[in-house]
């Protein structure tokens, strides 16, 4: 069910989006004139990728809420508390860059530990509108089957992908150990799951080459919000429904399940790119499982064009 008009929350959001894409360049205009490094990274990249992330998660978001046209105040109070949310934190990951310091993790200064519990609260409460969100999908009645499928199962995904910031904020066995030493603890929580952050790490990603970063799935995760919708409009040309509804669903099915693989893998402190035991295993049955979708989902589509190209025929 679509709506032809942009409410409030949605021109918030999408205003949003558009302030994310104006600074993106900004920020990386500064990573040019602004030499300095944060841990090994340059101090602005860091405000470049939540800028480039939060425009792309705005626009998405505003597009999901057209489709709740009978839950107004809910998209008006989610819409609105995500755009707040996204300004706070882009702002306060600028302002330690400018700072020169970490802006996630940081307990070491009164000032510091106050940024990071103000950025952990507003993206708790982000959560929590995301969620209100995905429920009111499933509520939602949708004329195309096959696209509602798509937003349910990505908005679910991407609250499971965004939960897993939270395991991030968990302070290590190591901090916990430096804490009892020496009554601080001036870091609370890693991206990098068996060593300290701050190692070798993808170019442009930096998730660690040598340990688990939960960096991976907390990513995979998010971006279901785009790649399920993307595969329901991949398939909207087959005649049958139920071979647009199954082939999302399956979509999402294997989506999903490359988001726990990843989940776990990291919190074996596996690095991405070095997966072993089980975890290999598990990835050589999910792209088996996958590709055999993607050939059969392939087939059915071409058997409904073939079958409707006869039928204009006759």
């Amino acid at each position: 069910m679509r709506t032809h008009h942009r409410p409030a929350q949605q021109r918030t959001l999408v205003g949003v989006g558009w302030l994310m894409v104006a600074l993106a360049p900004t920020f990386a205009v500064l990573m040019v004139v602004d030499p300095r490094t944060i841990e090994g990274a340059p101090a602005w990249l860091k405000p470049l990728k939540f800028a480039v992330s939060t425009a792309i998660y705005s626009f998405t978001l505003a597009w999901f809420l057209r489709f709740l046209p009978t839950w107004p105040r809910l998209a008006r109070i989610a819409g609105s508390t995500t755009a707040a949310v996204f300004v706070v934190e882009v702002a306060l990951i600028a302002l330690q860059a400018a700072r020169g310091t970490i802006s996630h993790f940081n307990t070491s200064h009164p000032f510091d530990g106050i940024v990071f519990s103000v950025m952990g609260v507003a993206i708790a409460v982000q959560s929590v509108a995301a969620s209100t969100v995905a429920i009111a999908l499933w509520r939602q009645t949708f004329a195309d089957r096959a696209l509602g499928w798509a937003l349910r199962l990505g908005m679910t995904i991407a609250v499971a992908g965004a939960s897993v910031g939270g395991l991030m904020t968990q302070p290590t066995p190591a901090q916990l150990a430096f804490a009892r030493e020496t009554r601080r603890m001036p870091r609370a929580g890693a991206h990098t799951v068996g060593a300290p952050d701050g190692g070798p790490g993808l170019p442009g990603t930096g998730w660690s080459l040598e340990h688990g970063d939960l960096r991976a799935p907390h990513f995979l995760g998010l971006h279901a919000m785009q790649a399920l919708p993307f595969l329901a409009w991949l398939v909207r040309r087959s005649r049958r429904e139920t071979t647009r509804v199954r082939t999302v669903i399956a979509g999402g099915a294997s989506y999903a399940a490359l988001f726990g693989i990843l989940l776990v893998q990291a919190m074996l402190g596996q690095p991405l790119l070095g997966p072993a035991g089980a975890i290999a295993a598990a990835l050589v049955v999910w792209s088996a499982g996958t590709l055999a979708l993607a050939i059969l989902t392939w087939r059915a589509v071409r058997a409904s064009l073939a079958h409707r190209t006869a039928m204009e025929v006759a």
